[in-house]
């Protein structure tokens, strides 16, 4: 579903900031080189990123799916000088493509890898993160916010991308569809969450904000 017509899409984009050149070429790459490509943020929601991240200015960024790492490059924008970034990617067929643009940045030193299931990882990381990024296995979503939240403090936030799926979350919906029901069930469950205040915003595949009370 197209919630904007490609005429409205690209007057958004061309009357927001420009797309740096480092993204611009990561996007080629992860065209010519990586299957579904379109699961790549993109320039008109990287600058969305990028913005809602220098208004926090987070000392800890946490992101849940790394893909070949765009939006993990449009978060480390705002992060304080003495920041980090952590990054955590299932699959390891994509570590070199990831840490060969971040070293392209300039926040190559300050963006650190996992490799494996984020489930697994998160309870063992000591930081307290100011905001937060998830953007992985739709089913998981509940488990990935449950799991974030014990990491987070008062004021943190938490974005979850890809919250309207689609449009499906407003289509009939077929018993077989794992990913559109847990989001459903996500997606109210944020909105009556007390540990919370959440806002969902219609940018590209829906992105919610929420944030820590």
């Amino acid at each position: 579903m197209h919630f904007l017509s490609p005429i409205l899409e690209n007057y958004i984009a061309n009357s927001s900031e420009d797309e740096p050149v480092l993204l611009q070429e990561l996007t080629r790459e992860t065209h010519l080189k990586v299957v579904q490509p379109r699961m790549i943020t993109g320039h008109f929601q990287g600058r969305v990123l990028s913005v809602l991240s220098k208004i926090i200015n987070p000392k800890y960024i946490l992101e849940i799916g790394t893909y070949t790492g765009y939006s993990a490059l449009c978060l480390a924008e705002g992060l304080q000088k003495e920041g980090e970034l952590h990054t955590i990617e299932i699959n390891e067929e994509l570590h070199e493509m990831q840490r060969n643009y971040f070293d392209k940045s300039e926040f190559g030193p300050q963006i650190i890898q996992h490799i494996g299931d984020a489930l697994e990882l998160i309870p063992s990381m000591p930081q307290t993160f100011d905001l937060v990024f998830i953007d992985a296995q739709k089913v998981n979503y509940d488990a990935y916010f449950e799991a974030v939240i014990q990491k987070t403090k008062p004021g943190s936030v938490i974005l979850s991308d890809n919250v309207l799926w689609s449009g499906k979350v407003v289509e009939p919906i077929q018993k077989s569809d794992k990913a559109t029901i847990s989001l459903l069930d996500y997606n109210q469950k944020l909105k009556n969450d007390p540990r919370v205040e959440t806002v969902l915003l219609p940018i590209r595949d829906g992105l919610t904000l929420s944030r820590v009370l």
